[in-house]
Order: structure tokens, then C-alpha cells, then sequence
């Protein structure tokens, strides 16, 4: 299996991150907000929001790298072709990597199974 992270997995538009709000699915926990819909290309892509109130830009940018870790070691196990925004809350600051990580693998299980609101 070969995991990479390239730059056609990424979302990187306004307009995509746009669509995304305005029509995809929500799914939350203590410390993330995943938006998502069925994906445009043939492939899983991530976006990550990290607004200034969660942290300083080294905060900010270590949250953002564990988020991107944490989808290119997961993808094999998200079913079928999403957007995904993840959008880090105030409490995402605090995370260790293992927790970052376990708390990301939750929120992808659960795209996956279609258990969301």
C-alpha cells in the first residue's frame, strides 16, 4: 500500500471550501468539525481550516500537519470519493499526537459508515 499526500489530494479553491459549507454533510466531536460531501474527482481530498482563535501560527501549523498525517495513513480505510473540510476547534490546540490522531480516525470511521447528522 502506498501512502503519499500530493497536492491533487488537497482542496485548495475558496469556491471548493465554499461548496463544501453550503451544501455538504456535518459531523463533530470535542475537538474537530468535519464538513463533507461526495467528492468531484476520482479520489479523497482534505481541506483543513485552522482559524487565529485556536492558536499562534506554530500552533496552528503543527494542528494542520497531524490532520494531513493523519488522512494519508487513513485514507485506504475512507469508502468511496468525499471533500472533506476539517476545521479545528479552540480545544484542538491541547492535543497530543496520539489523541489528534485517534480523534481524526474517528471522525473518518465515521464518514465511511455514514454516521453522521
Amino acid at each position: 500500500m502506498r501512502f503519499f499526500f500530493t497536492k491533487a489530494d488537497r482542496i485548495l479553491k475558496r469556491s471548493e471550501f465554499l461548496r463544501l459549507s453550503n451544501f455538504g454533510k456535518k459531523f463533530q466531536n470535542k475537538h474537530f468539525v468535519a464538513i463533507f460531501s461526495p467528492g468531484l474527482f476520482q479520489r479523497s481530498r482534505l481541506g483543513i481550516t485552522v482559524v487565529r482563535k485556536v492558536g499562534n501560527a506554530a500552533i496552528r501549523n503543527r494542528i494542520k500537519r497531524l490532520a494531513r498525517e493523519c488522512f494519508r495513513l487513513n485514507r485506504h480505510m475512507i469508502t468511496g470519493c468525499w471533500d472533506i473540510n476539517i476545521i479545528a476547534k479552540k480545544k484542538a490546540a491541547e492535543l497530543s499526537t496520539g489523541q489528534a490522531h485517534r480523534s481524526l480516525q474517528h471522525i473518518f470511521t465515521n464518514i465511511s459508515r455514514g454516521l453522521y447528522h
